[in-house]
């Protein structure tokens, strides 16, 4: 029987190929290395279980976890519980898409290029950008790449990004500028949204572009004309918005502003909420760019008998060229993740994610409404798609650990990333929230903050 259940070698497997290459066993074959750093004692490893008593076990350590299906979740600060439907799965588990890989020789995955093609659309038409590429890996590393082409295009080395943008976003953005010697500077928040006074005063001919986002960290909706005027005051900056993509299911899409590139992570479209991973970044940009777009775009086409199909029309891909000229690291795309997206777009419909996006609004202003009239202050004053910032007076970790007692999954604490925040909570309602759920949290906080 195989000593490696697992792993598709026999014992007769491992004889043969010993006997192939000439030595008689995997002490001869590791000869080379001295005895003195070999390790000869037994690993601290528990004992093998069958497979009955491992189902068992890892049973047992699945709920020793708390997760959003036991307790209502107000928590989201980029990743959020949304309804996914049914068909999403179903789709995905289908073999020739679930075992999918980089299709090397493209054109013969001719159902995988159409999802592709169906998603690029999508993205297009939320965004109102000329076109999307097939996915990135997610939103941080979507914003970074687009600061980092903007700076290709632009030749300058000045990447302006406001404080209201993702925190763990501007970290990715700095750690890749470092790697390319530009320079990233950061643009002050004012009352929950970027200073216009701050961004006019950094903004200089060294700029490459202005990166903000839109809803942004905070939760509010930042004035894009405004923003969009300083960043194309000087031509040759270019304007990246980062956007959640089902809020734009009612706000006016960052394209309609004149946004030169718009990304984000499409984690709101049929990917649940996980630790980690893996989401699905998003890339958008006007017809100018396209030829810069790293990646892939999948393009449509006709053959000789005129059938419609589907194309790899272009690929920046860097190991296609130089690598001293490359300016992107990507490789493969989210491509079932970005499938799911695709299908949860197509489920739910142009009117189902207008009413999904309006569900998430009335719900989060019902929730501050109320936490207003229950007396929790509500720092938030300008507009908001579904999250906004409270002042629970104390700590928030302490507050979150009390509701949690109460079978609440609490909001996320600013003073993580903005220490001069110390207090303050993001809470998030999407449309998955009921009424009893948010009277429920409301009804919480008064006895916790009181």
């Amino acid at each position: 029987m195989n000593r490696y259940r697992y792993l598709p070698l026999t014992e007769q497997d491992e004889k043969e190929m010993l006997q192939t290459i000439g030595v008689s066993n995997l002490d001869e074959l590791f000869e080379d290395i001295p005895d003195s750093i070999k390790f000869k004692g037994d690993l601290k490893l528990q004992e093998a279980l069958d497979e009955t008593a491992l189902v068992k076990e890892m049973s047992r350590l699945a709920q020793a976890n708390t997760h959003v299906k036991e307790f209502p979740s107000f928590l989201g600060a980029g990743v959020y519980e949304h309804y996914i439907p049914s068909v999403v799965n179903h789709m995905l588990l289908r073999s020739e898409f679930f075992t999918a890989y980089t299709p090397y020789q493209p054109e013969i995955s001719q159902g995988e290029l159409q999802g592709i093609f169906e998603f690029q659309t999508m993205i297009a038409e939320l965004t109102q950008m000329d076109l999307a590429n097939s996915s990135m890996y997610d939103g941080p590393t979507a914003l970074s790449e687009a600061a980092m082409m903007s700076a290709a295009e632009t030749k300058k080395k000045t990447i302006l990004v406001s404080k209201t943008v993702h925190p763990e976003a501007r970290q990715v953005l700095k750690t890749n500028a470092s790697g390319q010697s530009l320079t990233v500077i950061e643009i002050d928040e004012k009352d929950g949204q970027t200073s216009l006074e701050d961004l006019k005063a950094k903004y200089n001919d060294d700029t490459a572009c202005v990166v903000v986002q839109y809803p942004n960290f905070l939760g509010e909706v930042e004035d894009l004309a405004a923003i969009e005027k300083i960043a194309h005051s000087e031509k040759k900056s270019l304007l990246v918005v980062s956007s959640n993509p089902l809020s734009l299911g009612v706000l006016k899409p960052p394209g309609a502003f004149g946004a030169d590139v718009v990304v984000g992570d499409a984690q709101p479209f049929g990917i649940p909420m996980q630790l980690g991973g893996p989401h699905c970044g998003y890339f958008a940009v006007t017809k100018k760019l396209m030829r810069k777009v790293p990646g892939r775009l999948v393009g449509q086409t006709t053959d000789d008998q005129g059938q419609r199909g589907f194309v790899l029309t272009l690929q920046a891909r860097e190991q296609h060229i130089r690598r001293e000229k490359a300016t992107s690291n990507i490789c493969s795309n989210q491509a079932l993740n970005a499938l799911g997206a695709s299908i949860a777009m197509s489920a739910i419909g142009k009117q189902g994610l207008k009413e999904m996006a309006m569900q998430n609004i009335q719900k989060a202003n019902y929730a501050k409404r109320a936490l207003e009239a229950a007396g929790i202050p509500v720092v938030t004053t300008g507009a908001f798609f579904n999250e906004f910032v409270i002042d629970v007076k104390r700590s928030v970790k302490e507050v979150n650990q009390e509701l949690f007692e109460k079978g609440i999954i609490g909001g996320f604490d600013l003073a993580r990333f903005y220490p001069e925040k110390e207090g303050h909570m993001l809470l998030a309602v999407t449309e998955l929230r009921t009424k009893k759920e948010i009277d429920q949290l409301v009804a919480s906080l008064g006895e916790v903050v009181a």
